[in-house]
């Protein structure tokens, strides 16, 4: 079983550094949303600002992160965000069937599958212990 959380955790993190670096270097063009959706001006408002570039960077890190055993949970905390990101994007502004894409879908059940393995290393988060204030 640790070989599934591995070839996930490395199939997840070679997808987002993949789009991470495409965003900057375009090794492959991405399709044209429709005309008359609020794609465009999304995508408009966040690359001007800078915005993007910061989401796409933050991708790439986490990518790294996740891709490394030992770093792996630094990466699914810092993934985590962007992946609701994803998600809220593709029912919100996209419309909601985007969120049925297949790239959509297949990195959500990855992230879920390294997180399900490292869910031990996550509950300590979910106790809730009293502790006494010193």
């Amino acid at each position: 079983m640790k070989n599934t959380e591995n070839i996930c955790a490395g199939i997840l993190g070679s997808a987002f550094l993949v789009f991470g670096f495409n965003f900057f270097f375009q090794f492959f063009s991405m399709p044209a949303p429709p005309a008359d959706s609020l794609v465009i001006p999304f995508f408009q408002a966040t690359g001007q600002s800078g915005f993007m570039a910061f989401v796409k960077i933050t991708e790439i890190v986490s990518a790294i992160l996740i891709i490394i055993p030992k770093f792996r949970n630094w990466g699914l905390i810092i993934l985590g965000p962007i992946i609701v990101n994803i998600i809220a994007f593709n029912v919100f502004v996209a419309g909601g069937a985007a969120v049925f894409q297949p790239p959509v879908i297949i990195t959500t059940i990855l992230f879920l599958v390294v997180l399900w393995f490292k869910r031990n290393d996550f509950l300590g988060l979910l106790e809730n212990k009293e502790r006494p204030m010193v």
